[in-house]
C-alpha cells in the first residue's frame, strides 16, 4: 500500500551566509522529487518544506543539500530547541574567534606593510603572519567557493577565494622567485597583507551578520515557559497529587491557587477568581471566572483559587496555538534580498571573466611580454574588484543606523527591518499598552460633598478587596487613612460591602446601587452617564441611603498617541487598530485618536489574520504590540515592533523595540529607514563606479594609448580607499536629525491649580467659563483641585483666563 501523506515540516539549514546561498538551498530542494513547496529562511536559518513521503524523505533531502554545500538537520525528534540553540552558539563563538585572531594577525601584517617595509626578513615575516590568516581562518570561503564549483555556481566566497588565493600565491612566487620579474625589468611586491586584511573585513561582516540575525527560538522557548511544569491534580476522592504537566489528561480535575498559571484549557467546576488573560486579549483588567467558565492555559490566576476540569491539553491548547503560529510565521517569511547579493552573482561571474579574458588578450597581443603582464592584470583586477568596499557598503551603514536608533531609543535587530521600514504603507497598533498606558487609572472622582471621613471608608473598602479595578482606586487615593471595616463581604459580579461605625457602605456596579434602592443625586447622575458615554468604567461609592460618589476608570491614552497617528497618516500611511476589548470602548478609543479602521474583540490569532490579509491586499505591514497575545502578529508582519514597557517575549518576536514605549518613535524609525536605506545605496553606487573605473584600467586598458599598467599594489591601495570611502559615507548618517517636529499645541499646555471649589457644581463652573474662552481646551478635576489647559491659538496670559473664571465665582488660578 502506497503512503501518500503530504506533510509540511521546517528544519534548520546550516552554513547559510548569504540570500545566494538561500537561493540556492531552495532550488536544491525544489528540484528533488516529491518536493511541492520550500521556503527558505535566511533570518531564522530555517527552511520549511511541503513534500510527499511516497517519493521522498528527510534523509533524501539532507543528502541532496549536502552535495550542494550546505546541510540539514532532520533529527528534531531527539533536538530540543536548547540543543538546536547550543549548536548556533557554537557556530557564532566559532566564527568570533576566527574573527578576533584574524584582526591579531592583520595589525602588524598592515603595520609592516605601511611603514616597515625595509626592515629585515619583512616580507618574510609578512608571508608567515597572512599564511595562517588565508587558509586557516579564511579557510571555508575555499572549501565553500570548491562547492560552488562543483555545483556550476559562484558567490561572493568565489570572489573572496580567488581573490585572496591568487594574491597570496603571486606574493609567495615573488618572495621566493623575484629574479623572474627583475629579468623583465618588473619590480616583485608581495600583497600578503591584501590577502589577509581581505579576509579580516569579510570575517568581521559575517559575524556581525550572525549577531544581528539574533535566536529566534529564545521567544518559542519563552512562550513554553508560560505552561507550569508541574499541577496540582485531584482525584475522585478529593485527594490532591502533584504530577508532571504532560500526565494531564482530558476530563482530569485540577485545583488552581492564588498566583499560579493555568497548565491547560478547561472549565471551571468550582470556586471563582479572577484571571489574568492579558496574555490572550492585552486587556489589563483581569476576568472574573466561576462555574462553568473557560480557563486557558499560561493565564494567571489572581487571589482566588478554583477547581476546573481539563478540556484541552498538549497540541490543543490556545496557548500553543499561538506558539504554532509564531513558529510559522517566522519560517515562512520570505527574507528581504539584500542589494549587495543579488548583484553578486551576476558581478562575480563578470569580474573572473575579465581577469582571464585580459590574461588571454596580453598573450595573444604582445608576443613579448604578453605572459608576464597578463598574469599582472588578472591579479589586478582581481585585487582591485575585490569586494571589499562591496561587502562594507550594507553593514556599515547598518551599524551606523543601528547605533543612530539606539541614540533615539529605537533597538534595532537586523538590517532587514531597517530595510524594509521605509515601505511601509499599513501600520496596525494593539490598543491596549501601545495606544493606551495600560493599566487601569481612576481618571475623574466626583463627590456629592467631599468629606475625609468617606475617603477614608472607600480606600479601606477598596484595600480588602480582590477586585483587579481597586488597585487604581488604592493608588489614587494613596496616602488616605486606613479605617477598620466591619463585616466585609465580596458580592461576585456586583461589588463590595462593609459596615463602619455601625453604617452600611457599597462599592460597586450600577445594579448594587438599584438593588439596595439607594438615592442617586441628579449631577452625579449626569456625570456617570457622560464617563459611560466615554466607555469608562463607572464605580459608585454610597452609603445605605445615597450615592456619595462617582469613580471613573480608564486605560488612559498616551499623550503621544495622537501626534504620532497624524503624522503616521500625513505621511500616506493607513493607521488600524486591533483590540480584544468590547466595541464601545474600540470605538470611543479609535474616535479620540483618529483612527479610522478597527477592529475589537480579536484574539490573538485573529490579529496575525488580519495582518495577513492586508499583506495580501499588497500593504507591506508593521504591526506594533506590547504582550504575548500580539506575538503571532508581530511574527506575521513585515516589521515587527514592540513596545519596551511590554512582555519579553513582545521583544524578542519583535524586529524593533521602542524602549520609551511612545508611537512617536515610529515615524522616526521610517525615517531613519529611508536614511539608511539611502546611504546603502550611495555606498553601493561608489563602490561600483569605483570598479566601473578600476577593473578596465586594471586589465590594461590604458597600456596601447599611453603605455600605462597599473601596479597591483597601486589596486591594493585604490581598494583601500574605496573602503575608507564608502565608511566615511556610512558616518554621515550619524549627524542626521530623525526626531519629529512637534506640533505647536503639543507645547502649549498649561496646569493650574484651582483654589475655591468644594463641590462637583464648582468643578462644572470652572470648567464651562475655561472653555468658552476662545482656542481654549480645559478640564478640570476636583480631586486633585486642578485645571489642564490646551491651547490651539497660542498661551492666554493668566489675568485673561482669572478674568474669565471671576464670571463663574469667587475661583482663583494658580500656575503650577
Amino acid at each position: 500500500m502506497t503512503n501518500n501523506r503530504i506533510i509540511n515540516q521546517t528544519f534548520p539549514v546550516l552554513d547559510m551566509s548569504c540570500a545566494v546561498c538561500v537561493g540556492r538551498v531552495e532550488k536544491t530542494l525544489r528540484e528533488q522529487a516529491g518536493v511541492k513547496e520550500v521556503s527558505v529562511n535566511l533570518a531564522t536559518v530555517t527552511a520549511q518544506i511541503i513534500y510527499d513521503t511516497s517519493e521522498t524523505s528527510p534523509e533524501v533531502l539532507k543528502n541532496a543539500l549536502q552535495e550542494a554545500g550546505y546541510d540539514l538537520i532532520i533529527d528534531l525528534e531527539n533536538q530540543s530547541v536548547d540543543e538546536v540553540e547550543e549548536a548556533h552558539e557554537k557556530r557564532y563563538n566559532k566564527l568570533k574567534k576566527r574573527t578576533v585572531w584574524a584582526v591579531v594577525l592583520s595589525i602588524p601584517l598592515v603595520i609592516i606593510s605601511m611603514f616597515m617595509l625595509d626592515i629585515p626578513y619583512g616580507n618574510e615575516i609578512m608571508w608567515l603572519l597572512s599564511t595562517p590568516i588565508v587558509f586557516g581562518l579564511g579557510r571555508d570561503f575555499f572549501i565553500n567557493a570548491w562547492k560552488q564549483l562543483k555545483q556550476g555556481t559562484s558567490t561572493m566566497d568565489t570572489l573572496v577565494a580567488l581573490s585572496t588565493g591568487i594574491a597570496y600565491l603571486f606574493s609567495v612566487f615573488n618572495l621566493f622567485f623575484p629574479e623572474f620579474w627583475l629579468a623583465r625589468g618588473v619590480t616583485p611586491h608581495v600583497y600578503f597583507e591584501a590577502a589577509s586584511v581581505i579576509i579580516t573585513f569579510i570575517l568581521l561582516g559575517r559575524l556581525l551578520e550572525e549577531r544581528a540575525k539574533g535566536n529566534t527560538s529564545s521567544a518559542i522557548k519563552k512562550l513554553m515557559g508560560l505552561q507550569p511544569n508541574t499541577v496540582t491534580l485531584l482525584d475522585e476522592n478529593g485527594e490532591q497529587r502533584v504530577v508532571a504537566i504532560e500526565q494531564i489528561q482530558r476530563h482530569d480535575r485540577i485545583l488552581v491557587k492564588p498566583g499560579e498559571r493555568i497548565a491547560v484549557d478547561g472549565q471551571v467546576v468550582e470556586g471563582s477568581s479572577y484571571v489574568d488573560e492579558s496574555m490572550l486579549s492585552g486587556e489589563p483588567i483581569a476576568v472574573l471566572k466561576e462555574k462553568e467558565s473557560m480557563v486557558y492555559a499560561g493565564t494567571i490566576n489572581q487571589k482566588g483559587s478554583f477547581h476546573f476540569k481539563a478540556e484541552k491539553i498538549g497540541a490543543d491548547t490556545l496557548l500553543a496555538q499561538i506558539i504554532q503560529k509564531v513558529q510559522e510565521a517566522q519560517g515562512s517569511k520570505a527574507p528581504v534580498q539584500k542589494l549587495v547579493d543579488k548583484v553578486a552573482s551576476i558581478f562575480v561571474p563578470i569580474i573572473i571573466s575579465i581577469a582571464i579574458l585580459s590574461f588571454i588578450l596580453w598573450i595573444l597581443l604582445d608576443s613579448s611580454n604578453g605572459f608576464t603582464h597578463g598574469l599582472l592584470a588578472l591579479v589586478t583586477v582581481l585585487v582591485i574588484a575585490c569586494p571589499c568596499a562591496l561587502g562594507l557598503a550594507t553593514p556599515t551603514a547598518i551599524m551606523v543606523g543601528m547605533g543612530k536608533g539606539a541614540e533615539n531609543g529605537i533597538l534595532i535587530k537586523d538590517a532587514e527591518s531597517l530595510e524594509i521600514a521605509k515601505k511601509v504603507n499599513a501600520v496596525v497598533l494593539d490598543k491596549t499598552g501601545t495606544i493606551t498606558e495600560g493599566k487601569p487609572m481612576v481618571t475623574d472622582l466626583f463627590w456629592l460633598n467631599q468629606e475625609a471621613s468617606s475617603q477614608f471608608v472607600l480606600y479601606s473598602l477598596e484595600k480588602l478587596s480582590e477586585h483587579p479595578l481597586s488597585d487604581a482606586i488604592l493608588s489614587h487615593l494613596e496616602g488616605a487613612t486606613q479605617v477598620k471595616i466591619e463585616e466585609f463581604s465580596s458580592l461576585t459580579g456586583k461589588g463590595i460591602q462593609g459596615y463602619f461605625e455601625g453604617t452600611l457602605y457599597l462599592a460597586g456596579n450600577q445594579k448594587l446601587m438599584d438593588e439596595n434602592h439607594i438615592e442617586i443625586d441628579a449631577h452625579l447622575a449626569t456625570e456617570a452617564d457622560r464617563l459611560l458615554s466615554e466607555s469608562k468604567t463607572v464605580i459608585w461609592f454610597a452609603n445605605a441611603k445615597e450615592v456619595l460618589a462617582v469613580v471613573a476608570i480608564t486605560d488612559k491614552i498616551k499623550e503621544s498617541s495622537i501626534f504620532a497617528i497624524e503624522s503616521l497618516q500625513s505621511d500616506s500611511i493607513e493607521v488600524y487598530m486591533l483590540t480584544g476589548d468590547n466595541k464601545e470602548t474600540a470605538k470611543a478609543i479609535a474616535s479620540e485618536v483618529n483612527i479610522k479602521h478597527y477592529e475589537a474583540e480579536i484574539l490573538p490569532g485573529e490579529k496575525a489574520d488580519f495582518v495577513k490579509k492586508l499583506q495580501h491586499e499588497g500593504k507591506v505591514v508593521a504591526m506594533v504590540g506590547d504582550g504575548i497575545n500580539d506575538s503571532a502578529a508581530l511574527a506575521q508582519a513585515d516589521l515587527s515592533i514592540a513596545m519596551g514597557k511590554g512582555s519579553d517575549i513582545a521583544m524578542d518576536v519583535a524586529k524593533m523595540t521602542l524602549i520609551s514605549s511612545e508611537l512617536t518613535k515610529i515615524p522616526e524609525a521610517i525615517k531613519l529607514s529611508r536614511l539608511t536605506v539611502r546611504t546603502i545605496k550611495q555606498n553601493l553606487f561608489w563602490a561600483f563606479i569605483y570598479n566601473l573605473i578600476g577593473v578596465p584600467i586594471a586589465a590594461g586598458i590604458l597600456y596601447p594609448i599611453n603605455g600605462f599598467l597599473l601596479n597591483p599594489m597601486i589596486a591594493g591601495a585604490a581598494m583601500a580607499l574605496s573602503s575608507v570611502s564608502v565608511v566615511s559615507n556610512s558616518l554621515r548618517l550619524k549627524r542626521k536629525n530623525i526626531q519629529l517636529k512637534t506640533k505647536k499645541q503639543n507645547q502649549m499646555k498649561q496646569e493650574f491649580k484651582v483654589e475655591g471649589m468644594m463641590c462637583n457644581h464648582c468643578r462644572l463652573h470652572v470648567e464651562q467659563a475655561l472653555n468658552a474662552l476662545a482656542g481654549v481646551e480645559a478640564v478640570v478635576t476636583l480631586n486633585p483641585p486642578q485645571a489642564i489647559i490646551h491651547y490651539q491659538n497660542g498661551p492666554l496670559v493668566l489675568a485673561d483666563l482669572q478674568a474669565a473664571l471671576s464670571k463663574a465665582g469667587d475661583y482663583k488660578l494658580i500656575a503650577c
